[in-house]
């Protein structure tokens, strides 16, 4: 009986440090700012501002996650460290549209694309971090990977399905589909394809997870 009470009590323990470390890590990482407009059919509607992601596309979401994570902590003209900020963008497959050339030259100046449809980059996935807002085109550091580059979202409005547990491929599919007809079915049109959004670290507690599908639409009222 004792090693049984024992045993519930470091299990608590362990239980409540893991919850207290999910709580730490979502108040502690800054998060991309959005205005939230209008709720239907189980949709929220949000305009977002213009944001500068450092992107990349890969095989495999830890090869693209060591290359931004490398971004962030010095891989970058001027050795700079980045905040990591929430959420971390992820598109798979013939949802991925590929941005136009990022900046032409690394003077002060250079010319950053904005983000916009155009080839897909089948079987891959390119995954996205969004830089502090503090940063804009012009101060946001240059990638020295050249499978690393930068782009601007200019100000988006943005369909969203939110979602916790675990972002698995099924699931993800599944939840775009349902979006992507709830989109319609509200009178909405998309203007790209839809992609996942996750706001939480590999060690938060699944239970405590926020993830959201979401699909950028064209302009409301």
């Amino acid at each position: 009986m004792r090693s049984l009470s024992k045993a519930i009590f470091v299990g608590a323990a362990a239980l409540s440090g893991w919850i207290a470390w999910g709580i730490y890590t979502t108040r502690s990482t800054e998060a991309i700012p959005y205005a939230h407009r209008r709720s239907v059919d189980g949709l929220e509607i949000r305009t977002y501002p213009q944001t500068v992601r450092v992107e990349t596309t890969a095989s495999n979401q830890r090869d693209a996650f060591r290359r931004l994570y490398r971004y962030i902590t010095g891989a970058n003209e001027g050795a700079s460290t980045l905040s990591m900020t929430r959420p971390v963008e992820s598109r798979r497959g013939d949802s991925i549209g590929m941005t136009a050339p990022v900046r032409t030259d690394t003077k002060v100046g250079a010319e950053l694309q904005t983000h916009g449809p155009a080839s897909p980059v089948d079987g891959k996935l390119r995954m996205s971090f969004y830089l502090p807002p503090s940063l804009d085109p012009e101060s946001a550091p240059e990638p020295i990977d050249p499978a690393v580059s930068l782009a601007i979202d200019p100000p988006r409005t943005v369909a969203v399905k939110r979602f916790s547990w675990y972002a698995s491929a099924w699931r993800v599919n599944s939840l775009e589909r349902a979006l992507l007809r709830a989109v319609e079915r509200a009178g909405y049109k998309p203007v790209d394809g839809p992609f996942l959004l996750r706001y939480d670290d590999p060690w938060t507690p699944p239970f405590m997870r926020r993830n959201e599908v979401a699909v950028e639409i064209g302009a409301i009222a």
